[in-house]
């Protein structure tokens, strides 16, 4: 199940981004998420709101965290560990995870271990941004 965020949940965020997206019909974070969430979509996105698509793609990996159950209070402290994407949560080990979490806010303050598996299990079902695709260099010379 969804919950329903304002865009304003997501880090980075100008109040000018939140006007343009509503201008659209975009007004909560699993809309972004489904308007942003592939690469040709976030190209027609920038053309309707001149946001560009590197930032509607941060969005959109934001917004797919945001989807990660029972992770929500922790995702400001998980992406200053550098986990900014499911690709980037899927990559961890749990134990190490956790680890990394304790010593940034304490033991009583922390998730459990089961929560952070819980989160890396549901990485991959939740990976559906798609990574744009890299341009490839024309040789200059033939």
């Amino acid at each position: 199940m969804s919950v329903y965020r304002t865009l304003e949940y997501l880090n980075g965020i100008s109040d000018d981004d939140v006007s343009r997206l509503r201008a659209v019909g975009i007004h909560h974070t699993n809309q972004l998420l489904h308007r942003a969430s592939l690469d040709i979509d976030r190209k027609r996105l920038f053309k309707k709101t001149g946001i560009t698509s590197e930032r509607l793609l941060e969005f959109a990996h934001q917004c797919t965290l945001l989807e990660v159950s029972g992770m929500e209070r922790w995702i400001p402290l998980v992406r200053r560990l550098g986990i900014n994407s499911m690709r980037d949560l899927h990559a961890q080990q749990a134990n190490n995870l956790h680890a990394k979490l304790i010593e940034a806010i304490g033991l009583a303050g922390a998730p459990g271990l089961t929560d952070v598996e819980y989160w890396i299990s549901q990485a991959t079902a939740l990976d559906i941004v798609e990574h744009p695709e890299p341009e490839r260099l024309l040789p200059a010379v033939e």
